[in-house]
């Protein structure tokens, strides 16, 4: 045994012998060279000249036996040592920077996307694109960065800045405080060059965004429920979107979805309920009532105002529909209209209604002119119950749509585009048919960023179907930090693709040492490591690339943002100033 052991250790030694004088030369040459290059440096700082030695082993050895003065005749010792102190220094530094770069380098997963397979999305690709997309673009030979596309990161570790085109629409998947806010809501809203539209359920995004804005456009701030405490200064006709019948229908929808979890599964009360405010809706919209005509219409179902308008209106089918739902058994009738109650309780608030109904003093908010400027219009809610969602999404979508409407006079595209940040869009914006709609938003110029806690979150809203429909639908897709959904982590990890990862083997035997190479398939990206990505980056995947992790762009860290910093506390001084005068006349009204 003893034997064999000395062997073995004799081969081992065999093998390393050469490698180690490879080495032992290696550092010789450098430390050598170091010290030849750091004195001569220094002998010529201090006044010697520069008179480097020969570059032989003997001159080491006359360094070692008698110092520098005699290979560097006349220099002060002092400054050669400091030559070479230096030297070394330099060199270590460098070495650092190196290692750091190659061990960065390799930290990037193998497989995913590079700089060309992502060609389309540096600065020069995206900006060919933009000019195809907005005529307004052609002729002019420099483009400002914002001109051509939406900001998306730069690719990690060092890749260049990636843009998505103004005709993508984007689903982002993050969970709270993983950058949402700071790296894509806000910076969508700074750097739009169009109008834009933005729901959110905090006043973050609003407080850090809207000075900047209000230096390109108007501010419309449609706060109902006090999340920024602004002041009531519009008014926006939710009515005059329920001419048709179409939009009658699309209005009962948002507020059936503000109580619905999931869009895909309505009993017979929630359908009912939702053809009963279609019909209300058009009768009020046709003979010019109002929301509270409408809601004494929901408290009494015997009045028979809204059938007689229906048929003034020639809506004789809608009409004798509803006429129907009110002769019909007692308690299904009941049950419909309470159903129905339920689902605009909300506009029982007189704070919420305000906002809806005519105010001959505040201007009115008008979906199809705020499309074709640089206004801003934030839409703030708050979740859970007694929340205005419904009025919220409806607002959304009348501007949406007004989007779409603006395009087709233009000749399909609107010029600058359209930006709609639907930030918290499970809680506060519950747009039924959203996935439907991304289908063709972009190609109109509206560029939509639907940003959600988790794809789960999606499917209570949308269903199944529905979110996998809105999945499919978005051209631009970013994953970020704190996705705990085990399936879905999963699902991604095959979409990334797997890599071949070589395995070295080696056996000993008589004749020798042998090594044979195998490969395996690995995931590009494991599960583990989707869920575990840091702070500030995401997994893009976008229509036709290979899936690439790039680092988020946040506002603070971009050139002006002291500026805008600065005009932010100004803005939350604000909030906090109008939050305790409300409060204050609260309590002497409760007193």
């Amino acid at each position: 045994m003893k034997t064999t052991s000395a062997a073995k250790g004799r081969m081992y030694g065999s093998e390393l012998a050469p490698w180690a004088i490879v080495a032992v030369a290696a550092v010789s040459l450098i430390v050598f060279g170091g010290v030849w290059l750091g004195g001569t440096l220094g002998a010529a700082v201090t006044g010697a000249g520069w008179d480097p030695p020969p570059f032989t082993l003997s001159t080491f050895a006359e360094l070692a036996a008698h110092g520098p003065g005699r290979l560097w005749p006349g220099a002060a010792p002092a400054g050669v040592f400091a030559g070479v102190v230096a030297v070394f220094a330099a060199g270590a530094i460098v070495m650092v920077l190196v290692l750091r770069k190659v061990l960065k380098a390799s930290s990037r997963p193998k497989g995913l996307a590079n700089a060309r397979d992502l060609a389309a999305l540096t600065p020069q690709g995206i900006a060919g694109r933009a000019r195809d997309l907005r005529p307004s673009l052609k002729g002019k030979k420099e483009l400002q960065p914002d001109d051509t596309g939406n900001l998306l990161g730069n690719l990690e570790p060092d890749g260049p800045e990636l843009r998505s085109s103004f005709e993508d629409v984007e689903l982002d998947l993050m969970a709270p405080r993983a950058g949402k806010s700071t790296g894509i809501a806000i910076p969508r809203v700074l750097r739009a060059r169009g109008s834009v539209l933005l729901t959110s359920n905090k006043s973050d995004v609003y407080t850090v965004t809207r000075a900047e804005r209000a230096k390109v456009g108007k501010v419309w701030t449609f706060d109902p429920q006090g999340i920024a405490h602004a002041p009531r200064e519009m008014w926006w006709d939710m009515l005059a979107e329920c001419m048709t019948v179409e939009g009658a229908r699309r209005l009962a929808g948002h507020f059936v979805a503000s109580i619905n979890d999931d869009a895909s599964k309505k009993d017979f009360w929630i359908s009912a309920a939702q053809n009963t405010l279609t019909a209300l809706f058009l009768a009020a919209a046709r003979g010019k009532a109002t929301v509270h005509d409408l809601l004494a219409w929901l408290a009494d179902p015997a009045d028979r105002s809204p059938i007689d308008l229906l048929r003034d209106a020639d809506m004789t089918a809608l009409a004798e529909q509803l006429q129907g739902t009110i002769r019909g058994a007692v308690e299904t009738r009941d049950g419909i209209y309470e159903t129905s109650r339920q689902c605009v309780s909300c506009l029982l608030d007189p704070e919420i209604v305000a906002w809806v109904m005519p105010d001959p003093d505040l201007p009115e908010f008008r979906p199809h002119e705020h499309v074709l400027g640089n206004d801003t219009l934030y839409l703030l809610s708050k979740d859970g119950g007694g929340s205005a969602a419904g009025v919220i999404a409806g607002l959304a979508d009348a501007t949406m749509r007004a989007g779409v409407g603006a395009a087709e006079r233009m000749g399909g595209r609107l010029d600058p585009p359209m930006t709609a940040v639907l930030d918290e869009a499970a809680n506060v914006c519950r747009i039924s048919d959203l996935p439907d709609l991304y289908s063709h938003l972009g190609s109109r110029g509206i560029n939509v960023v639907t940003l959600l806690q988790s794809y789960r979150q999606g499917s209570r809203v949308w269903g199944e179907a529905g979110m996998d429909a809105l999945w499919s639908a978005a051209t631009i897709k970013l994953l970020g930090a704190g996705l705990d959904d085990a399936d879905f982590v999963e699902k991604i990890s095959k979409l990334v693709g797997q890599q071949d990862v070589s395995t070295v083997s080696v056996s000993k035997g008589k004749e020798g040492t042998s090594r044979s190479l195998s490969y395996r398939l690995d995931p590009i990206l494991p599960p583990d490591r989707i869920r575990a990505l840091p702070k500030g980056t995401a997994l893009l995947l976008a229509t036709g690339i290979r899936p690439a992790l790039i680092r988020l762009r946040p506002w603070y860290k971009e050139p002006g943002a002291a500026a805008i910093s600065a005009a932010a506390a100004k803005e939350a001084e604000a909030i906090t100033l109008r939050a305790a005068q409300k409060w204050t006349t609260h309590a002497v009204e409760q007193r």
